[in-house]
């Protein structure tokens, strides 16, 4: 045993990169634990000691002046060894396997579907490796199977009793990284995505801009004939993507955000990073969206706050605003003037606010905005 002990350990320091004298270490220390149950004298106070010869291999126990050198210590010994290598090399896998996916946090890997948990997806990551993926991760698109092929994003690796390799199928993050495998003028830095807002499983607003002239941002990203896109679509499991060029003029680039819809009108209040949009009557449900999601994408895309109305909502809200006591033509001028065009935008204006349009004082502030809070109670009383 001897030598073949010495030959085992250099051939792990060899192929797995575990350190001999970490091995050697360990299994004098677990050696000494069992020297205890062999020991004549193991009721002793003075504790076994186990010293393995670095050249030869050989294994002298000893307690105190007492050398242990019975038949049973040697089987222990055989058996100790074995138990103390194979920890080393579960040890040595796992710190290869925490290091390698440590440094891929934040990108995509690939991976096979192996098992399903109550709450979680495990995918065999092909380097002895599994990763997790937590069914609040996934998509209410992602309907796998066992055996299929997937990527997924590297959201954390976790050093516990066991690597966890946490993954995820619904972080923005995901489409951006599918984009950059996908389309080799963002991963060269030619193209650059300026933001992404998601609602995972249903559509993806994609913000791009090209640094090169020559370089359509969104074509490069489209593909020929939707080849590229066609492929994240297909990932996502059929999730819609609009790809939106990106512009420094804020208005253009509300405009890009807010199609398939067209714009007629667009007023920025940069204090309070509002936007009031003004569209067609036809157009508006375009621009809102289903239950809202095309206006609320495209303001988390573009990082303000997207207020879109209909032509006939904006005179609808203007004949209300008319309605009220103390409001006469003039003050109607001024209050449109400054953006207040219906009694909606006033509600959420503060009588300081209010009181800084030209023309409008604090106390006729105070009046206009307690004129709304009556004509509301009287409107909801009947």
């Amino acid at each position: 045993m001897k030598k073949e002990l010495l030959i085992v350990i250099e051939q792990l320091e060899r192929e797995r990169g575990i350190d001999r004298e970490k091995i050697i270490e360990g299994i004098e220390q677990a050696l000494a634990t069992a020297a205890k149950k062999v020991s004549k004298v193991a009721d002793s106070l003075v504790e076994p000691v186990v010293k393995i010869d670095r050249e030869t291999g050989e294994i002298k126990a000893s307690v105190g002046d007492v050398e242990i050198n019975s038949q049973e210590f040697g089987r222990i010994a055989a058996q100790t060894a074995r138990q103390v290598i194979m920890q080393k090399i579960k040890e040595a896998e796992k710190e290869t396997i925490y290091t390698e996916f440590k440094e891929k946090e934040g990108q995509l890997v690939s991976g096979i579907v192996y098992r399903f948990e109550k709450k979680a997806v495990i995918v065999d990551l092909l380097r002895r490796a599994e990763g997790i993926i937590p069914m609040s991760h996934l998509t209410k698109l992602d309907k796998l199977q066992i055996g299929e092929r997937i990527k997924a994003y590297v959201l954390e690796v976790k050093k516990e009793h066991k690597s966890q390799i946490i993954l995820s199928r619904k972080a923005d993050q995901f489409v951006k990284k599918l984009f950059e495998l996908e389309v080799p003028e963002i991963y060269e830095g030619i193209v650059e995505i300026k933001s992404i807002a998601r609602e995972p499983g249903e559509r993806t607003k994609i913000a791009v801009y090209s640094k090169d002239d020559k370089v359509d941002s969104v074509g490069a990203c489209v593909g020929i004939r939707g080849s590229r896109v066609k492929n994240i679509v297909n990932e996502l499991r059929g999730e819609k993507i609009d790809i939106v060029r990106h512009s420094e003029d804020l208005k253009e680039f509300i405009k890009a955000a807010l199609s398939p819809a067209a714009v007629s009108r667009i007023d920025i209040d940069r204090d309070r990073k509002r936007v009031k949009i003004i569209v067609a009557n036809d157009q508006l449900s375009l621009a809102i969206g289903k239950f809202g999601q095309n206006v609320r994408l495209a303001s988390r895309l573009v990082g303000w706050e997207l207020d879109v109305r209909s032509k006939e909502d904006i005179e609808k809200g203007k004949e209300e605003l008319a309605k009220l006591k103390g409001i006469g033509k003039k003050t109607l001028d001024l209050l449109i003037e400054s953006g207040f065009e219906d009694i909606k935008t006033l509600l959420n204006t503060s009588v300081e606010e209010l009181s800084k349009v030209k023309g409008i004082g604090e106390k006729k502030a105070e009046k206009i905005l307690e004129e709304i809070k009556k004509s509301r109670q009287e409107n909801e009383s009947t």
